[in-house]
């Protein structure tokens, strides 16, 4: 009988704070607990170099309720990683005192290339068994757009090249948006930081070895949400998912032409969400545009299971 090793896995990242407790065996991954709580631990850093007090305490009142969990599920152990926004901050020492506080163990502020690594590894194990019809070719380039940095991974069954730049939805959306819905210039200034970044994954990682886009996190879900036109939030159905490059352009008006109240009424959109989403998907649309995919594979396994994968090894 083939034993298995429940592991905790959480990522805290600029937006949000996710935790998984799994159960992982060979080459298999269980979920026992996957949840998500949208915290902004990056609000204001791009500005203040600083992690702000508001949103620390929001950060540590999720995990202490993941704490409760971990010990409930007996989890045997657990790794906290954290990403953009406590890389750029001043006081991130208050933060890993908090962590080791709730959890006993020191967060490890990886660095872009090791975030893009384990977003990578999290994302491809499952793409073995879909079919070349599906479309998940390899070379795959994994992009994960997160709320402060967006991580860009090319390779095989190994990492080829990798570079986190510094757009993400909630970056771009404190720099330049200030009217809802966002002016033509706003956008401008936006795509033209975006395309910067993309000047910098062109020359650093081989992207044009890359037959298949996959995209990862919120931004990307639920923007396939929305093509796909669901009622309700449904994994089993986004994870997966193919959506078209012309699907992301359309969808990526729309989000662009809404106000506030109109993305809030999205049945898709986290309420936490809707502020940042419309700079989330300019990302993924401008990367469609500039690297040519005619679309991209939707995958809700990211970071998280590539932390959980981490750890039971």
């Amino acid at each position: 009988m083939r034993m298995s090793t429940r592991v905790a896995a959480i990522d805290c990242g600029t937006n949000s704070v996710r935790l998984l407790i799994a159960d992982v065996a060979g080459d298999s991954l269980r979920d026992v607990e996957r949840l998500m709580e949208i915290v902004r631990l990056g609000e204001d850093v791009d500005r203040t170099g600083r992690l702000a007090p508001q949103a620390l305490r929001r950060t540590f009142a999720a995990m202490r309720r993941y704490r409760e969990l971990i010990d409930h599920h007996a989890a045997e152990e657990t790794r906290v990683v954290a990403t953009s926004a406590t890389r750029d901050a001043a006081n991130r020492q208050e933060f890993v005192e908090g962590v080791r506080e709730i959890f006993g163990v020191d967060p490890e502020v990886v660095s872009g290339r090791e975030e893009a690594e384990l977003s990578f590894t999290g994302a491809t194990r499952g793409l073995a068994g879909l079919s070349p019809e599906a479309g998940a070719r390899p070379p795959y380039l994994v992009l994960d757009i997160g709320g402060g940095s967006t991580e860009f991974v090319v390779g095989d069954d190994r990492v080829e090249g990798a570079i986190s730049v510094d757009v993400g939805s909630v970056r771009l959306t404190e720099r330049y948006v200030r009217n809802d819905p966002p002016t033509v210039a706003e956008l401008e200034s936006a795509v033209a930081d975006i395309e910067a970044a993309l000047d910098r994954v062109a020359e650093s990682v081989p992207v044009q070895k890359a037959r298949t886009l996959v995209g990862l996190a919120g931004s990307v879900t639920t923007l396939a949400g929305m093509a796909l036109d669901l009622p309700t939030y449904d994994s089993d159905k986004i994870h997966h998912s193919r959506i078209s490059a012309g699907q992301v352009h359309e969808v990526t008006r729309r989000l662009l032409s809404m106000t506030h109240g109109d993305r809030l009424a999205v049945p898709v959109m986290h309420p936490g969400r809707a502020d940042v989403i419309g700079a989330g998907a300019l990302i993924l649309d401008r990367v469609l545009r500039r690297f040519a995919f005619s679309q991209v594979i939707v995958s809700e396994h990211d970071i998280l299971d590539g932390i959980a994968w981490s750890v039971a090894r």
